[in-house]
């Protein structure tokens, strides 16, 4: 377009509408690209209770079923592990978290510090004159 909003005779226009983002939006606008409609008419098969499954998709059977249940869930495990063996998995667990840690330099720690020890600061000064000054008021409401 022109800076006037008229339609510059030289470049093409695309459609007005926007293209969709969503996966089911994608899947259905290459069904209607490939002239079927649907995926399952393609000879596509959708993944089950995805799209293609839902109401107006012809089946609704990815839908009233309950979700299945992973195999190796807390609750399925009854075997137990020596004291020993469970203290040694933590320390290994703690070990590798520790590692996934992002540790401050020298100069990062000496500035965090700075700031902490500031604030404590403002604040104990903070507490202390609001102390007083309440004192203060107290003394004058009721006198020594």
């Amino acid at each position: 377009m022109s800076e006037d909003g008229e339609k510059d005779p030289g470049k093409e226009q695309k459609s007005s509408a926007p293209r969709p983002n969503t996966a089911a939006a994608r899947r259905e606008r290459r069904a209607a690209a490939s002239g079927t409609g649907s995926d399952a008419k393609a000879g596509k098969s959708a993944p089950k209770g995805k799209a293609g499954t839902g109401p107006g998709k012809g089946t609704t059977a990815g839908k009233d079923r309950p979700t299945p249940k992973r195999s190796g869930t807390t609750q399925e495990k009854t075997e137990k592990h020596s004291l020993f063996a469970r203290i040694v998995r933590f320390l290994r667990e703690v070990w590798g978290e520790l590692r996934k840690v992002i540790w401050p330099t020298r100069k990062q720690m000496i500035t965090y510090t700075g700031v902490v020890l500031v604030f404590v600061a403002f604040m104990i000064a903070l507490v202390y004159l609001l102390d007083f000054v309440f004192l203060e008021g107290v003394d004058f409401v009721f006198g020594n």
